[in-house]
């Protein structure tokens, strides 16, 4: 086995997220992005004694748990880098991540815990209430497109006129925008060169009300632009720029005229980026029309979500995870609780129903104001939102609680904070991971602090991809 050697084998089980091992007589190859049980060829790409990383070049035979017909599997998934499981039907993507996260978990924890399984998303297509669309060209010199990038890609973005996992009215919108500014030879912000104009479109829908909220990032210019990190000086657009990006607002409000949506557009947005960094960066926002939000509601509670704010992008798997996270609280009469990473609020109000108090804490100043404006909506009075960080502001909270929920970004805990959040010696701890891998990383911190695993459950938040998000309820041994 050696590095740039070229095979065909039989990949087994699976390992969370998206990797499969191939057994061989001289060692193991492991896979990225693929599904159990396919015969792949495959090039080895890195290689340490006798376990080595590979790469596929070809499927060279279906798993056995490709069963979806071809004309309902979307036309972009061998280009995308998203949907691992277009070719799978949903009972068998359930099935691949209850084996493959129960696994995860076990070897980190043992057996002796509850598994309860993978909860089901109430919609398997057409669920992401947020999509946050790219623009650019199929490959080098190629026409504008718009869409996602391309599987492995900086640069190549696959041009979409239509999405599994998203409303057809994103579809209908994403379409009119790339072909609105494709007749108008309006140019792309090339990474490289740091000029051009188009950067992406966002869209949120509001589940409950059918309400749409889309933004169209753009540089201020349509040649080089000035990084305002660089220069000091925030971006403004100019009267071409402003005249265009009005005349894209009107088409789409055309649309909307003419019944195109099944919901009504409560808002378009202009945000302006000139950051050099490949990512929407809020330099400066001008409401083109309607509103700057929508609203959701989630279990009797309204939250209004700006565009930027962080909200669930599975509104109906959200009830099912709260619903989880608040099971797993139990009888809460007379507690508190600490929510810590508690964003915009959403889960610190949906479980204060369950709690005497709640405390949340938030490092980002206009999600701690979203979520108070949000409590006062809802009439919540047993909640309080405290801006900081959370490995800063546990220090000062005197308050002991008796159940802790932790609901933190991808990448997990901080590691210092760890021991400060094990040290309050809450009865509870709930634990939420958008990155189960994250979540096991940190589980032995909290089994030297006295902790045990006592029951997990999977919520499909993400169907047709490999995510899915975790929900474990810890227990401070007696």
């Amino acid at each position: 086995m050696k590095k740039g050697e070229k095979a065909t084998g039989v990949l087994g089980e699976g390992i969370y997220p998206d990797s499969a091992d191939i057994e061989r007589q001289d060692g193991r190859v492991r896979i990225k992005h693929v599904i159990p049980y396919q015969t792949v060829e495959y090039v080895i790409s890195k290689k340490t004694g006798n376990y080595a990383k590979g790469r596929v070049l070809n499927v060279v035979k279906k798993s056995p748990l490709e069963t979806v017909p071809s004309e309902y599997i979307c036309p972009h998934s061998q280009n995308c880098g998203g949907c691992l499981y277009q070719t799978v039907a949903y009972e068998s993507q359930i099935d691949i991540k209850d084996r493959q996260l129960r696994k995860l978990i076990q070897n980190y924890a043992g057996s002796d815990f509850i598994w309860e399984g993978i909860e089901k998303s109430p919609l398997s297509k057409g669920y992401r209430n947020k999509m946050e669309f790219s623009f650019g060209d199929e490959y080098k010199g190629g026409s504008l497109a718009l869409g996602m990038h391309k599987r492995a890609s900086h640069y190549d973005i696959v041009n979409c006129d239509y999405c599994n996992i998203v409303h057809s009215d994103f579809n209908k919108i994403l379409s009119f925008t790339r072909d609105f500014f494709k007749s108008e030879n309006t140019p792309y912000f090339h990474k490289n060169t740091r000029n051009g104009f188009l950067r992406h479109l966002i869209l949120r829908r509001s589940e409950t009300y059918k309400s749409l909220l889309i933004a169209l990032v753009t540089t201020d210019s349509f040649g080089y632009i000035q990084d305002p990190n660089v220069s000091k000086a925030m971006p403004e657009a100019c009267e071409e720029v402003k005249l265009l990006v009005e005349r894209w607002r009107e088409g789409i409000l055309s649309l909307e005229k003419k019944g195109a949506f099944s919901g009504k557009i409560a808002g378009i947005i202009h945000v302006l980026n000139n950051s050099y960094a490949d990512a929407v960066i809020d330099q400066g926002s001008h409401l083109l029309y309607g509103d700057d939000y929508i609203t959701e509601r989630l279990m009797g509670l309204e939250f209004k979500i700006s565009l930027f704010s962080f909200f669930q992008t599975n509104s109906g798997a959200a009830q099912i995870l709260y619903s989880v996270a608040g099971r797993y609280m139990g009888d809460t009469s007379g507690k508190s609780v600490f929510d810590l990473y508690s964003g915009t609020g959403t889960i610190a109000q949906l479980l204060a129903s369950y709690a005497q108090k709640v405390y949340g804490v938030e490092i980002v100043g206009e999600a701690v104001v979203a979520a108070r404006e949000n409590a006062a909506r809802n009439k919540i009075t047993n909640c309080e939102f405290i801006e900081g960080d959370v490995l800063k502001i546990i220090d000062s909270l005197l308050i002991k609680p008796d159940i802790i929920v932790l609901d933190p970004p991808r990448d997990g805990i901080h590691t210092k904070a760890l021991p400060k959040i094990t040290g309050y010696g809450a009865q509870k701890i709930i634990y939420i991971a958008c990155k189960p891998s994250s979540f096991v990383r940190d589980l032995p911190v909290f089994e030297e602090a006295g902790y045990r695993l006592e029951r997990a459950a999977g919520v499909d938040m993400f169907p047709y991809t490999p995510g899915v998000e975790l929900v474990a309820l810890l227990i401070m041994k007696e």
